[in-house]
């Protein structure tokens, strides 16, 4: 279990991120449109997954709008932005927003990937979203980057986790 704060008060995920060098858990997702996309979708790539719990926080938002960003500059790599939200919801602040370089997905249909990757809530308020994580794999899925945040409120550390890739 990760020790995480919010707004400096101690909460816990349920577990620990996939360690470096582990495969990567397959997974299952809605996108904006109610498809389904999965990790094997992506396999060929490296694969950023830019975790967060709702894209209707202040620090969630900006995480996707900076990967949207960094999004366009990267050879052979996919963002792909992951919270329990609703697609509905994604779909509306991606066209409010103009973000078009990510693949927004929700795990709000039976909430698999935040167990299977271990970075559910534990307790307090936001207890059973996700927390805030970057995990990067590369284009056979082997994890080669992760980070919790250990800060909810923060954002993730951009600069590195671009680094890994």
């Amino acid at each position: 279990m990760a020790d995480i704060t919010l707004k400096g008060n101690a909460i816990n995920t349920i577990g620990n991120l996939p360690k470096i060098g582990s495969k990567a858990s397959n997974f299952s997702l809605k996108t904006v449109d109610l498809s389904e996309k999965t990790l094997e979708d992506f396999k060929g790539k490296k694969v950023v997954l830019n975790i967060f719990p709702s894209i209707d926080t202040g620090t969630c938002a900006t995480s996707v709008r900076e990967f949207n960003k960094k999004a366009s500059e990267l050879e052979n790599t996919v963002v792909l932005c992951i919270s329990k939200d609703l697609p509905f919801a994604q779909a509306r602040f991606c066209g409010a927003e103009g973000i078009d370089n990510v693949v927004m997905l929700s795990d709000f249909a039976n909430g698999s990937f935040g167990k299977d990757y271990e970075l559910d809530i534990a307790n307090g308020p936001l207890a059973n979203l996700h927390s805030r994580a970057v995990v990067i794999l590369d284009e056979e899925s082997k994890v080669i980057y992760t980070e919790q945040v250990s800060e909810i409120a923060d954002e993730p550390n951009y600069e590195a986790a671009l680094k890994a890739i």
